[in-house]
This record gives C-alpha cells, sequence and structure tokens, in this order.
C-alpha cells in the first residue's frame, strides 16, 4: 500500500538532523516567570491570584474566561511580583502574571482521576489548562465536545511534525510512546465508536517501527505511514490523507468525523488524568545554524526565551532570524525578551536571514503556486487582489480557503510575498464578512 498523502505540498529542507538525536533535557529556569492570560484561542484567562500572593508549581494562578478559554497553572515556586502588561510571541502586550522564581520547586497537591468515565476526563482536561499544543492553541475541553459526539469515528493524532527542524514530537515518541497511546485511549474512551490512527510522515522510520510494535496489541489504534511532504501536519491535509474525506474553512475536523490531536496534547492528556498534572511544561526544540548546542528542552511555561537560548549553550555568532514554531509557519521575533508559553513549540535562531536577502521581482506567470497550494487555489491572483484591497472578490475566489502554510512564497521563483498578502485577504475578508 502506498503512503498516505494530499494534493499539494513541497519539499523543504529539515534541518532536523540537527536535533533530532538530542534526548530530552529538563530545564530549570532562574529568573522570573512571566504568565500570559492569553495562551490560546478564546478569551484571555482571568487572573485568581494577586500581587505578594505565593504559588505552588501546579497551582491555577488564573481560570477560563469563557467556554473557549483556558486555566493556566504557575510552572514555578515564588511570589507572585504584579500583573502587567508584556510582550509576547506575536508581537502584542498582553496582560501577565509576573512570578518571581523562588528556586524551590515546591508543588501544589495533584489528585488522580480515580473513575475516568466521559465526565470525568473531559473536567480533568478542562481544570489542566490543556490546549492544542501544536500551534493553534485550541482549547482541547472544546474539541472533545462536539455537537454529535455519536458521528465521530477517527481519532487522529497528527505525530506528522512537519515543520522543518522541529523534533520535539518525535523526540516524545522516541522517549515516552507509552504515554502518547495513554492519552490516545483515554480519548477513544469518549468515542466509542471511533478508531485511534498515529499518523507519522516516513522520515521518522524509528518512531513508525516503535508505535508499531507497541499498537499491536491495541485493538482500536493503528498507525499511518505518511508520505513526507509539507503541510503533510495541516488539519486538512492530514484528514484527507488518512480518511480520504475533505473539509473547508467553513467546516470543523468533527463535521468529518473526525478529531485531530497533536502528540504533545495527547501526553498532556495523560499526566491530566492518570497524574491529575496540569499542563505547564511542554518539549521545545531549540536549534539552527546559530545555536551552539541545538536540542530538546522540558520547558517550563513563563521561560524567557533568551535564557532557553543560553540553556542550549548561547550563540555561535549573533543570528539575523530568531523565529518561535516553525520555518514555515512561525512568527519572526524581533526580540528575545519573551516569554514560552503553551503553544511555544520551538525556538529557531539562523545565521542568515534569508528572506530579508532576496528582493521580490515581477511575476513570472510559472505557476509553481498554484500546483504546490494545498488548498487547490490561485495565490498569486488573489494575492495581486488582496495587494489592491478588493477583500469582497478574494472571498468570492474562496480566498479564505487559504490555510497560510507558506507554500507558495517557498516556491516562488520571483521571491514574492504572496503568503503575507493571502493573510491580509483572509483577515479582511474574514471580517467584512462579520460585519455583513
Amino acid at each position: 500500500m502506498g503512503l498516505l498523502t494530499f494534493r499539494g505540498g513541497l519539499h523543504p529542507y529539515d534541518g532536523k538532523e540537527l536535533s533530532k538525536d538530542r534526548p530530552i533535557t529538563e530545564y530549570l529556569p532562574k529568573g522570573e516567570m512571566v504568565f500570559p492570560l492569553s495562551q490560546h484561542i478564546g478569551a484571555p484567562a482571568v487572573a485568581c491570584v494577586k500581587k505578594g500572593d505565593r504559588v505552588l508549581v501546579g497551582q491555577k494562578i488564573a481560570e477560563a474566561g469563557g467556554f473557549v478559554s483556558a486555566n493556566i497553572h504557575s510552572s514555578v515556586s515564588g511570589k507572585v511580583k504584579k500583573i502587567e502588561q508584556r510582550m509576547t510571541v506575536s508581537g502584542n502586550k498582553v496582560n501577565c502574571i509576573i512570578v518571581e522564581n523562588d528556586g524551590l520547586y515546591e508543588q501544589a497537591e495533584f489528585t488522580p482521576v480515580e473513575n475516568p468515565d466521559r465526565e470525568a476526563i473531559i473536567n480533568a482536561v478542562k481544570e489542566a489548562g490543556i490546549v492544542g499544543l501544536g500551534g493553534a492553541g485550541f482549547p482541547t475541553h472544546v474539541k472533545l465536545t462536539p455537537k454529535e459526539p455519536e458521528k465521530i469515528d477517527r481519532i487522529i493524532i497528527n505525530a506528522a511534525e512537519c515543520e522543518p527542524y522541529i523534533t520535539a514530537d518525535y523526540r516524545c515518541m522516541m522517549e515516552i510512546p507509552d504515554q502518547l497511546i495513554s492519552g490516545l485511549n483515554l480519548i477513544l474512551a469518549l468515542f466509542p465508536e471511533a478508531k485511534g490512527v498515529i499518523g507519522i510522515e516516513d522520515n521518522k522510520p524509528e518512531a513508525i517501527a516503535k508505535l508499531t510494535e507497541l499498537c499491536k496489541s491495541e485493538d482500536r489504534i493503528e498507525v499511518a505511514a505518511l508520505k513526507t511532504k509539507y503541510p503533510q501536519g495541516a488539519e486538512r491535509s492530514l484528514i484527507f490523507a488518512v480518511t480520504g474525506r475533505a473539509i473547508n474553512s467553513s467546516m470543523l475536523p468533527a463535521d468529518a468525523g473526525c478529531i485531530v490531536d497533536n502528540v504533545a496534547t495527547a501526553i498532556a492528556i495523560h499526566e491530566a488524568v492518570t497524574l491529575g498534572k496540569p499542563l505547564y511544561e511542554r518539549v521545545v526544540t531549540v536549534t539552527g545554524d546559530a545555536v551552539v548546542n541545538p536540542g530538546n528542552y522540558k520547558v517550563k511555561a513563563g521561560t524567557n526565551a533568551a535564557e532557553l537560548a543560553e540553556a542550549a549553550g548561547g550563540f555561535k555568532v549573533q543570528p539575523e532570524k530568531v523565529i518561535s514554531g516553525g520555518p514555515m509557519m512561525g512568527m519572526a521575533l524581533s526580540t528575545l525578551d519573551v516569554p514560552c508559553g503553551k503553544t511555544f513549540s520551538s525556538l529557531l535562531c539562523f545565521t542568515k536571514d534569508e528572506v530579508r536577502a532576496c528582493e521580490p521581482s515581477n511575476c513570472i506567470r510559472c505557476g509553481r503556486c498554484i500546483e504546490v497550494c494545498p488548498a487547490g487555489l490561485m495565490p498569486t491572483k488573489l494575492s495581486e487582489i488582496a495587494d489592491r484591497g478588493d477583500f469582497e472578490l478574494f472571498d468570492q475566489l474562496d480566498g479564505c480557503e487559504c490555510v497560510e502554510c507558506g507554500c507558495c512564497s517557498y516556491i516562488c521563483p520571483a521571491k514574492r510575498r504572496l503568503t503575507q498578502s493571502m493573510k491580509t485577504g483572509r483577515r479582511e475578508a474574514l471580517a467584512l464578512r462579520r460585519r455583513k
């Protein structure tokens, strides 16, 4: 049987050899900790501590501000210094709880779930503040409560890790695969009619072999080998590759009978239910040609990114480009003085800023952007429409189906900023829809 895949996509240099064989190392932060109240899609959390309060590891310090929101827990013990606005990875200033780390790491009491029935599992996930750790940050308890749960027949674990350079999920699969399987089984307990699928790209043969062996005794779980191609890990691409079902921007995965969760999210679910442990730390890849010791680190939420870079040995030379997340869809950072939040999957540091070095020129009508677009769009045409501000036409031509993967900009021989224009067009077109 051939490898599972989707239409379009491309094969950028993956850079994973820099860190894929580096075991996960725990890093204990030293400086003050910054906990943004917006570490997820939805309403910001609401602080439930005040200046002067002493907090413990795993203690709730902010409560979900609505149904689509998530609790936040301290990752260190220490005193709350203040609550003020600080810069985050997004480039915006948001309200943050500042905790002075006392270095003792005294832990709050965790209570495992004794009878993990449906209500108890979902409540544990909600209380633990678990969100999608692949980057989107959608509250997981919301995802696990679709309107028609009886129609869910596939629970897909996104183990593709298709973004270049990032190896955090791969190391989790190699070092703690039993926790991944446990987390998936807990999700399957919520959907009795569903089968579990762990989708792994074939550039990770060791992980495929290990999980296939461990799943031999699992009646409801199988491992699917995916063709290595970016963006195989995008939700729509993954669902199509595994099930052959297509969804669009007006649909949720649940509309196709699927729930999709990241490797790290499944592990967090295992910890929340079996240990009673909230989400306050995650595995982060620190890599790039500017980093002295690329590797994978278990990082406590709130850790300063500059401190994390120092933990990896610092820089060989001062990097021209620093990115939170992957090089295709990550956020470029103007400063390392930002906290690592729940969705902070990697810190990439490059000696050269290849994008800035390229001057865009006129479109040569080669059609390569159309060939690689996983959504089947015409990025060159849509970007022109977005640049001239005709967002109504942009919407009519399905511009909102763009998944902002960056394939078009990557492949363009004229080095045009297609993805930037598409992002702007999509944002404005969606705003126009809401106004109507």
